[in-house]
């Protein structure tokens, strides 16, 4: 590499060349250092009232209010033992208290009053169900069934309630009946 000059066109005089060239760049840099922004890319500024925050400010004075309000409970309260001869206050005799109470004792009252007056009218209401009805047709299905099967019901059961029993003990012939309210129906259905 050249130790003199080399300029970008071709000059008569090399030297004056680089005197004003570096002349333009000096110029160059100065007017760049000075330069304005075009385009404000500051942003907006907070407000005021997003800056200062007051509630924060509110917040933090009760705070500081209730914590000296309890200081000066406990400073006259430790001046209070430090007075006094020496004796404790340890009876806690507090009566529990609801605020509510008599509210909630008057809704019981009335959701059993309210339950008292449903249950009257359901035991005094007559039941639509007619029991009678549904044992008529019951015996009507019985009857059928046994008219449509091959072999009644009851048979059996007629067969042998009339057999005659000897029991070696007594002597004498007892009739056995079975107890079978299939039976006892059919027969008096008979």
């Amino acid at each position: 590499m050249y130790r003199s000059y080399q300029p970008l066109k071709p000059v008569t005089n090399r030297y004056l060349q680089q005197r004003w060239d570096q002349n333009n760049y000096e110029n160059h840099r100065r007017k760049v250092s000075s330069a304005l922004p075009v385009v404000d890319n500051k942003g907006m500024r907070t407000p005021a009232h997003v800056q200062l925050k007051l509630k924060k400010l509110q917040l933090q004075d009760e705070r500081l209010s209730v914590i000296d309000r309890d200081n000066r409970l406990l400073a006259s309260k430790l001046a209070d033992i430090v007075c006094s001869k020496g004796l404790v206050d340890h009876r806690n005799q507090y009566h529990l208290r609801s605020l509510n109470a008599d509210k909630r004792r008057e809704e019981l009252l009335l959701v059993s009053r309210q339950n008292q007056a449903i249950y009257q009218r359901i035991t005094s209401r007559q039941s639509e169900y007619r029991r009678h009805l549904w044992l008529d047709d019951w015996e009507r299905a019985e009857r059928r069934r046994d008219d449509i099967s091959r072999y009644p019901r009851g048979l059996a059961q007629k067969q042998k309630s009339h057999r005659k029993v000897k029991f070696a003990a007594e002597g004498s012939e007892r009739t056995t009946s079975c107890s079978n309210t299939d039976t006892d129906r059919t027969e008096r259905e008979t």
